[in-house]
Order: structure tokens, then C-alpha cells, then sequence
């Protein structure tokens, strides 16, 4: 559980600090536009953003309602990966340690034991 927190700790960060500079050195719509001039450019943003809609498969799993549902999934498909550490990071500490609540959240895990 240590492991996965520091690992989820070090994504957001590198990902804060890319942001930062991207946002601070780049010009967004011309770097938008070069990406999208070029055939690997469209490619890793297929790849981005088939890997944004399964994990936001995970986030509709575990969450129980529709507005942090909505939330959660655009701001997933908004700012990525950035969002996606952040709900790791939600699942990791809200578990205590249980990895079946992290993968499951706490209502399907305490569910899936009374069975």
C-alpha cells in the first residue's frame, strides 16, 4: 500500500510540474496543432484517451453517485492523468489498507463480504 502511495504521490507531482511548464513554455494551440499534424501525434493522443475512458470505467465502478460520477470522469478527461493520481490517491487513504476497498470502494467491498 506504501508503494502504491508513493508511486501516486511522484505521478501527481511529475504530472503538476509538466503542466506547470507546459503551460508556462508552450504555446497550447500551436503545440495542439503540430500534434495533431502529425500521424504519432494523433496516435498517442488515441492511446491517451482510450487509457483515460478505462480508467474512468474503474471511477464509475467504484463511485455511488451520478454527480461525483460526472466530476470525476471530466475532469478525467480534461486534465488525465493528473486527475487520475488524485482519485488513486482518494482510493489508497479512504481503504485503510484494504486493498478491496480500493478497487471496489468501501460500499461494493462491504457488500461483496456479506454475501
Amino acid at each position: 500500500m506504501r508503494s502504491a502511495k508513493i508511486v501516486a504521490w511522484i505521478g501527481l507531482l511529475a504530472m503538476t510540474v509538466g503542466l506547470v511548464n507546459g503551460f508556462v513554455n508552450g504555446d497550447f494551440l500551436a503545440d495542439g496543432r503540430a500534434l495533431l499534424e502529425n500521424p504519432w501525434g494523433i496516435m498517442s493522443l488515441i492511446d491517451l484517451y482510450v487509457g483515460f475512458a478505462l480508467f474512468s470505467i474503474w471511477i464509475v465502478y467504484r463511485e455511488k453517485t451520478m454527480w461525483k460520477i460526472i466530476v470525476w470522469v471530466v475532469t478525467m478527461m480534461i486534465f488525465g492523468f493528473l486527475t487520475g493520481c488524485i482519485y488513486v490517491l482518494k482510493a489508497l487513504y479512504e481503504s485503510k489498507g484494504d486493498w478491496t476497498v480500493v478497487f471496489q470502494g468501501i460500499d461494493r467491498s462491504v457488500n461483496n463480504g456479506k454475501s
